[in-house]
C-alpha cells in the first residue's frame, strides 16, 4: 500500500472517531443535566468532519427509545431514507445531499433518497413511499413545518427514529419525530441584524427579502432580525419586506421592484445567499456600484462569500448544511438505546470583510 493512500485511510478513520466521540460526548451532556438540573455548565461539542460543531451547554431535554418506542438495532444493518425538500440548483441542497450521502457510504449503510423538487405533497409520498420501501430510519429536510401528520402515523406505527435536518417539523420531539439538527435561526437573523447595523452606521432604510413561508427559518430569522434593530438601531427602518422564495430570480425580480419603489433603500437583508446573489444582479443592472446598498445575507456560499471580497456584499452569517455526520452519528447512539438531544443545535461562523477572501475555501 502506497503510504499516501495508508495517510488517507488513517485520517478518515481519525476524522469519524471524532464524530462519534463528539456526539457521545454531547449526548452524555444532555443526559447529565437533565438528570441535574443545577448543572448548566458545559463546553462546545460535536465537531465531526463536516466541520459542524453542536452548541455545548448541554441543556434541555433528550430522546431514548424507551420514550419513542421500538427496539434497539445495529444502524449498520438497517436502510435510512433521506427526503430532500428542494430541487438541487441551490448550493445549500447540493452540499447537504451530498454530505449525507458522503457519510452514509462511509458507515457502509443502506441509503434511499428521495427529492421533492420543492413540493411539499411530493414530499409527503416521497417519505411514505421510503416508509413502503423499508426505511428502518429517517433523515428529513422538510420543506414545509405544518402537515406532516400522514407521515408521522406512518413511522409511528413502525417506530421509525426520524432525525430533521435545517427545519423543523410542527410535531412533538420524541412522540412524532427524535431529533431535530440545525441552527438557532433567531440567533442568525440577530448576528445579520448587528452587521446590518455595523456596515449602515446604525441609520437609513432597509428592505427584507423574506424566505419562503410555512417554515420556522423564515419566522426566527425575521424575528431574529427585527427584534434586534428595535433593540439597538431605532435609526434603522424596515421599509419594505417581500418574499424573495429563497431563490436568486426572485431575490432579483423583488430587488428590481423594490429599486423602483424605493430608490433610497440603505440596506437589504436577504434570508439566504441566493436571493442576496438575485438582489446584487438587480443593482448591477440598475447601475448601481459596489457598497451603495448595503447587503447581508445567510448561508455561507462560495458564491456570497466571494462578493464580499468583490465589494457587492457586507456579510455573511453561516448556515453550515453538512448534517451527515451529526446526522447518522445521532440515528446510531439512538438506535443502540443511548439518549439523545431532542433539539442538537450547531454553531455557524461568519464572513466580512476581514475574513472573506481567507476564508473562501472554508465556503461551500
Amino acid at each position: 500500500m502506497k503510504p499516501n493512500t495508508l495517510l488517507r485511510r488513517t485520517s478518515a478513520r481519525t476524522l469519524l472517531a471524532v464524530g462519534l466521540a463528539a456526539s457521545l460526548a454531547f449526548t452524555a451532556g444532555c443526559a447529565k443535566s437533565e438528570d441535574d438540573a443545577s448543572d448548566s455548565g458545559g463546553s462546545a461539542a460535536g465537531k465531526g468532519d463536516s466541520g459542524q460543531v453542536v452548541s455545548g451547554e448541554g441543556s434541555g431535554p433528550t430522546c431514548a427509545i424507551g420514550a419513542y418506542g421500538g427496539k434497539k438495532t445495529d444502524l449498520k444493518t438497517a436502510t435510512v431514507g433521506f427526503s430532500q425538500s428542494e430541487k438541487e440548483a441551490n448550493p445549500f441542497r447540493i452540499a447537504e445531499t451530498a454530505s449525507i450521502k458522503a457519510e452514509a457510504e462511509k458507515r457502509g449503510v443502506k441509503l434511499l433518497t428521495a427529492n421533492a423538487q420543492s413540493q411539499f405533497s411530493k414530499q409527503i409520498s416521497d417519505v411514505q413511499d421510503l416508509i413502503a420501501k423499508g426505511a428502518d430510519a429517517l433523515v428529513i429536510a422538510p420543506l414545509n413545518s405544518d402537515g406532516w401528520e400522514p407521515v408521522l402515523r406512518a413511522a409511528s406505527a413502525k417506530h421509525i427514529p426520524i432525525v430533521t435536518v435545517d427545519r423543523k417539523i410542527n410535531a412533538k420531539a420524541c412522540k412524532d419525530y427524535v431529533s431535530f439538527i440545525g441552527s438557532d435561526f433567531v440567533e442568525q437573523g440577530k448576528r445579520a441584524a448587528d452587521r446590518m447595523i455595523e456596515t449602515t452606521g446604525g441609520k437609513g432604510k432597509i428592505a427584507i427579502l423574506l424566505g419562503a413561508a410555512g417554515n420556522n427559518v423564515t419566522t426566527e430569522r425575521t424575528k431574529g432580525f427585527t427584534d434586534r434593530l428595535k433593540e439597538k438601531a431605532p435609526g434603522l427602518k424596515v421599509v419594505f419586506k417581500q418574499t424573495g422564495e429563497f431563490a436568486r430570480e426572485k431575490g432579483q425580480q423583488v430587488t428590481e421592484q423594490l429599486i423602483q419603489s424605493k430608490p433610497d433603500i440603505t440596506g437589504i437583508y436577504a434570508e439566504n445567499d441566493e436571493m442576496g446573489l438575485g438582489a446584487v444582479n438587480a443593482l448591477k443592472g440598475a447601475g448601481k456600484k459596489p457598497g451603495d446598498v448595503k447587503i447581508v445575507t445567510i448561508d455561507g456560499t462560495k458564491n456570497a462569500v466571494q462578493k464580499i471580497v468583490d465589494g457587492w456584499i457586507d456579510g455573511v452569517i453561516e448556515s453550515n448544511p453538512r448534517f451527515g455526520p451529526l446526522a447518522f452519528s445521532t440515528l446510531d447512539s439512538f438506535t443502540k438505546g443511548e439518549k439523545v438531544g431532542q433539539d442538537i443545535v450547531i454553531q455557524d461562523s461568519a464572513y466580512t470583510k476581514k475574513n472573506a477572501e481567507a476564508d473562501l475555501s472554508k465556503a461551500y
